[in-house]
């Protein structure tokens, strides 16, 4: 009983990773074609606003902030940010774009916001890898101190950002107000996101205000692994790991009940 019921498991796992993989090449498809370079614009898109704004902090503040290079602390705030924007945006009515798909029975609601949050979150990587190589070989970027907490702070930005896309997706389905307030509300966090400060920064009273926010306490871990003890870092790891999971529950219940009233085309 044990074996047939451990056999069915594996099998929907491979099931479900064929979707996803399928899924993913049709959406590569539909937004970036086969013309110019393609689905490498997964990569483009995010570097071109990270390397812009990077130019315009370095001009404006010099080369250095706080010991640290304006450049690199620029790109190691505004590329997580720009996954959670282009995430979080792609998750608004992404039910109905989708629906026709839904006559295949392996097809689940969740596919549509994974799929599209991946490869968000490939085209950050990328970028962040290339950007951050390309400026390592002028010295405007040092060597990573501590690789495991740079990837886990990306991890956990990424999955704080998946479980918010979980809401969002379903809540735009049953709210049009949902897709006009989005766009505002992902530039109100921008302050609120830690993306353009750090915490030590702050005075002791604001610090304890920002660290509620999950992305603050990711972005920290991102950064103390970047720079090492070179800069005082808080954050709590907890935090954006129990706002993930209560977003996530959330964000399932509310999947469950839109793909109950959703007509398949």
């Amino acid at each position: 009983m044990a074996g047939s019921s451990m056999q069915r498991l594996k099998e929907g796992w491979r099931i479900q990773v064929r979707v996803i993989h399928a899924l993913t090449l049709r959406e590569l498809h539909t937004r970036f074609g086969r013309e110019n370079i393609g689905f490498l614009w997964i990569m483009v898109e995010p570097l071109l606003f990270a390397g812009l704004v990077a130019i315009m902090w370095r001009y404006m503040k010099g080369p250095e902030e706080h010991g640290i290079s304006i450049v690199a602390f620029v790109v190691t705030g505004y590329i997580p940010i720009t996954l959670f924007r282009h995430a979080v945006s792609r998750s608004i009515s992404i039910f109905v774009a989708n629906s026709s798909l839904l006559y295949h029975r392996q097809v689940k609601v969740l596919d549509f916001i994974l799929v599209r949050f991946l490869i968000e979150m490939l085209g950050g990587m990328m970028a962040f890898t290339f950007i951050s190589s390309v400026l390592g070989l002028f010295d405007a970027f040092p060597m990573p101190a501590d690789f495991g907490m740079l990837i886990g702070g990306w991890l956990l930005y990424s999955m704080v950002t998946l479980s918010i896309c979980f809401v969002v997706g379903p809540l735009s389905e049953m709210s049009e107000v949902v897709e006009k307030f989005v766009p505002v509300l992902t530039y109100i966090m921008i302050p609120f996101s830690g993306s353009f400060s750090m915490v030590s920064w702050l005075t002791p009273t604001l610090r304890d205000y920002m660290l509620w926010s999950p992305f603050v306490n990711a972005i920290e871990i991102m950064r103390g692994g970047v720079w090492g003890e070179n800069l005082q870092v808080f954050y709590n790891v907890w935090q954006p790991i129990a706002f993930s999971m209560v977003c996530t529950v959330i964000g399932l219940a509310l999947c469950r009940r839109v793909r109950r009233t959703l007509a398949v085309e």
